[in-house]
């Protein structure tokens, strides 16, 4: 049986069809185990995440595995069918390898989804599912992503506005760990400026929002502190780093309060970056000495130099991807040999020692031992011949020529 990946992303179904097929926290270890037991020695990892969800499996047929899903999910089979992609062998190995290093991503090499496909792994092991060959696998797949984040750009440029901001920020300070950071809103794209900040090193953050209540919510996570909109002005001159996205129709921060600011660092340097529109901070704040003031605008700018580089890039990580699925894939193929050589050599040998047994038995009893030899070796040539006896039948009765030419190979016909 093939390796198999199954999958429904955001280039196959809309949002509604990608949350009805995810799988909680909660159901994916039971939901793992029951896929893996829809067949002998069955291994499966599921990996769901919002804009994805695909079942990896060994000695499960595609068929199988989307029949599952539908019975899982209650959800039509031909939809299913439909809206999914069913890959085997090499090319599901070169999918799982390319889904990790961020090749199949909405944003082009992004590097949070091979943490979670690490995380569905682990949670796989957890559950029993994962036998010798997923685990070799995926154990290889994560080495591959490595080396394609280590030999390639993929993930060195910035191509979403939070990561432009941070970007922009560690090119401006050596180094983050020693500034402090206040951020201005705390929707979706202010939480993602917290975590790359976060991820870079940074251990003061401030989060001043028009409510308290939400600002707490996102601090819990980061170990910031929350402030109201109201206590800006007394923050600000800590400030070394300001960035903002609100929803606010009108400015937040005006020339005059970050001026005051100013001059309270002792014209220290601060960098303001504006991500909201319409605008959060007046331009004419860009006019101040020490103030560097960057806009969406000027983040757009970058972000589209650093997609045409990370399309480069994803060229070299394609072949990287490429070649090792090959590889992996052709190890796979010798191990299935190895296996195949080790159940032909103990079953013939088992036929023999079954064979000699009966003879050195009828020995003991006082048998003709010319006899017994005789027919040792008459049963022993029966036995190992009957399959490739059978084989090159078949194949003459049905005029398969290539069959017939390969088994005369195999059993050394064609040297005579």
């Amino acid at each position: 049986m093939s390796l198999v990946a199954i999958g429904i992303n955001h280039k196959t179904a809309s949002v509604d069809l990608r949350e009805k097929v995810a799988f909680s926290p909660d159901v994916i270890h039971t939901a793992m185990q029951e896929l893996a037991q829809c067949a002998p020695a069955g291994e499966a990892v599921i990996l769901s995440t919002c804009n994805r969800t695909e079942l990896y499996c060994n000695h499960i047929s595609a068929e199988v595995a989307i029949a599952w899903l539908h019975r899982f999910h209650d959800i039509p089979e031909e939809q299913l069918t439909e809206h999914s992609y069913a890959l085997e062998n090499q090319e599901a190995i070169n999918h799982l390898m390319r889904v990790s290093a961020g090749l199949d991503s909405l944003v082009l090499g992004e590097p949070q989804i091979l943490g979670q496909v690490k995380q569905s792994f682990t949670k796989a092991k957890e559950a029993g599912t994962v036998g010798a060959t997923l685990d070799r696998l995926f154990q290889t797949t994560f080495s591959v992503a490595k080396r394609i984040r280590t030999e390639t750009e993929i993930g060195s440029a910035a191509v979403s506005v939070a990561f432009a901001a941070v970007s922009m920020a560690k090119h401006i300070f050596s180094s983050l760990s020693n500034t402090n950071v206040l951020l201005i809103g705390a929707g979706e794209t202010i939480e993602l400026v917290a975590r790359h900040l976060k991820d870079n090193g940074v251990k003061s953050i401030t989060v001043a929002n028009r409510t308290l209540t939400r600002a707490e919510s996102m601090c819990e996570e980061f170990d910031a502190k929350a402030v109201t909109l109201e206590h800006i002005p007394e923050h600000l001159p800590h400030a070394d780093i300001v960035i903002s996205s609100t929803a606010s129709p009108l400015p937040i921060l005006g020339k005059g309060l970050v001026e005051t600011a100013l001059k309270q660092r002792r014209h220290q340097p601060m960098l303001l970056v504006d991500i909201a529109v319409p605008r959060d901070i007046e331009a004419e704040v860009g006019e101040l000495d020490d103030a560097f003031l960057y806009t969406v605008d000027d983040l757009q700018n970058i972000i589209e130099q650093n997609m045409a580089s990370r399309q480069q890039a994803a060229e070299q990580a394609e072949l990287i991807a490429k070649d090792e699925s090959a590889q992996f894939s052709a190890l796979l193929r010798s191990l299935r040999n190895v296996d195949s050589i080790r159940q032909y050599r103990e079953q013939s040998l088992a036929v023999k020692d079954e064979l000699v047994a009966k003879a050195l038995n009828k020995m003991e009893q006082g048998g003709d031992q010319q006899q017994i030899i005789l027919e040792l070796a008459n049963k022993l040539t029966n036995r190992l011949i009957h399959a490739p006896t059978q084989a090159l039948t078949k194949a003459s009765r049905q005029g398969d020529v290539n069959t017939l030419e390969t088994l005369k190979s195999i059993l050394g016909l064609d040297k005579h």
